[in-house]
């Protein structure tokens, strides 16, 4: 799905998380349409931040898409891949009970990040292990 020249979906994500600055870098590098702004949900503007609750910007990634819908968790990841370029793969997850288990997954990983953090030695550029 393309969007309009100068229009943007948003990614906001926990820039206190090795593990998701790497996820995140990982993005910006595949985005060479310039489709997202990315920016950690802590310096994000005051206008997005408050669409969505503190709690849950610290629980998981958002993407607050150009028509305004927000997405969370599995959704956010399912549609960012849809918009880098891999439907092929993302279509078929995003309907039940398919996207039940993409979201289980990303919760579980969710929960143990700041251990896949340190075991993996994350950083914005790389995961060493």
């Amino acid at each position: 799905m393309a969007t309009p020249k100068d229009a943007h979906h948003w990614l906001l994500w926990d820039g206190a998380c090795g593990f998701c600055a790497w996820v995140v870098a990982q993005v910006r590098r595949r985005d060479t349409q310039g489709r997202f702004r990315i920016v950690p949900f802590q310096s994000a503007p005051p206008e997005l931040v408050q669409q969505v609750s503190l709690e849950s910007l610290q629980r998981a990634l958002h993407v607050i898409t150009a028509d305004g819908r927000i997405l969370r968790a599995g959704r956010a990841v399912l549609f960012i891949g849809e918009q880098l370029g891999y439907g092929w793969l993302t279509r078929p997850l995003s309907v039940p009970p398919l996207v039940w288990l993409v979201e289980g997954v990303y919760w579980l990983i969710a929960r143990v990040r700041g251990k896949l953090s340190q075991w993996l030695r994350c950083s914005e550029t790389e995961c060493l292990r």
